[in-house]
């Protein structure tokens, strides 16, 4: 038995998704003309309000998409330290849009509308323009951390009065909207873009959305061409994001459930210094300093069980749908067998 919780993208389709993907009525995209597609895009935007969705075969593709449809070279993106953009998309931002980033130092991924205005750079010529506040919810980094609603209201409010763009990385957003009982269309609400994630948590072999307002999304069918990010046939895939929206979502829950008994465990191990609070499927912790990192990984890897280091001290567990009861108990006596 291999216990891999390296991510939550390391799941394969069920058999049932499977049947759904097979049965699948498609076209070619390029021409608009899959149906499966053209419902998925239909669906997701309902979802959440608004009138636009386009599906992307990755999560950073989305991303990226976003950050060149609300940007000009030359300007600037206001994220965390944290941020998926900046820390694990290759440096897509400087060099698909020409942007840079200015990097918050907040807590666990997240910051406050203070540290925005604080962010925005001034109005002079030698400095570059400030024009859009992007924000990870859940954040990765953070341990899985879930945004608190009434802040991301405040960005908003502050965007608003700069006339900033405001972008949501919601590669995990299903998590946090289980964990935080909210709604997706709480977030249409505040966000100009959002982007999901189908293969994270729900299951899907590939796949994410990026959703937004009409006029912002105008552009996005082309860039995506830009990217190299067009289909043909890709209703096969679509099809499982159907099916994952409408079976998998409230399972989340039992995720979360394994993962805070994965940081409760980790808590009590001598050689572990600290566990970030576990809000939903991702225990983020660091060992003591005279623990060496790749020896311990190396250990569970004896155990049959694989995890991830994310740098700076940072290990990461990752619950997910085919990471079984029985594996979590096997798990949870491994650890403590640790010395």
């Amino acid at each position: 038995m291999i216990i891999d919780l390296r991510s939550d993208t390391v799941t394969k389709p069920s058999k049932e998704m499977l049947e759904a993907m097979m049965q699948a009525e498609v076209g070619d995209d390029v021409f608009r003309e899959d149906p499966t597609v053209n419902r998925l895009e239909s669906h997701i935007a309902e979802l959440f309000g608004k009138p636009k969705a386009l599906f992307f075969p990755s999560g950073t593709m989305a991303n990226q998409t976003a950050l060149k449809l609300h940007t000009q070279p030359g300007e600037q993106v206001i994220c965390d330290k944290y941020a998926h953009i900046y820390n694990y998309e290759s440096g897509g931002a400087s060099f698909n849009s020409g942007i840079s980033c200015k990097l918050i130092d907040g807590d666990k991924g997240m910051f406050t509308a203070k540290q925005v205005i604080d962010a925005i750079n001034p109005d002079a010529y030698y400095y570059s323009k400030t024009t859009l506040v992007e924000v990870e919810n859940t954040t990765n980094k953070g341990g899985g951390a879930c945004w608190d609603y009434e802040e991301l209201k405040k960005i908003r409010t502050i965007c608003d009065s700069n006339n900033f763009g405001y972008h949501l990385d919601g590669a995990r957003l299903w998590n946090a909207l289980v964990a935080k009982n909210e709604t997706p269309k709480q977030y249409g609400e505040i966000f100009d873009t959002i982007s999901v994630c189908l293969s994270k948590g729900l299951g899907c072999p590939v796949g994410s959305v990026l959703i937004g307002d009409e006029a912002i999304m105008e552009n996005a069918l082309r860039i995506r061409k830009v990217f190299g990010g067009n289909m043909r046939q890709a209703g096969y895939l679509a099809a499982a994001g159907l099916f994952a929206l409408e079976n998998n979502i409230d399972r989340l829950k039992e995720d979360h459930d394994k993962a805070k008994d994965i940081g409760k465990v980790l808590a009590t191990l001598p050689m572990v210094n600290k566990v970030e609070p576990v809000e939903t499927n991702i225990v983020i912790f660091e060992l003591e300093s005279q623990v060496n990192e790749t020896e311990f990984i190396d250990q569970l890897v004896e155990k049959n069980i694989k995890i991830i280091s994310m740098g700076g001290g940072k290990l990461r567990m990752t619950t997910h749908m085919d990471y079984t009861n029985d594996m979590h108990e096997v798990l949870l006596k491994a650890l403590k067998s640790l010395t």
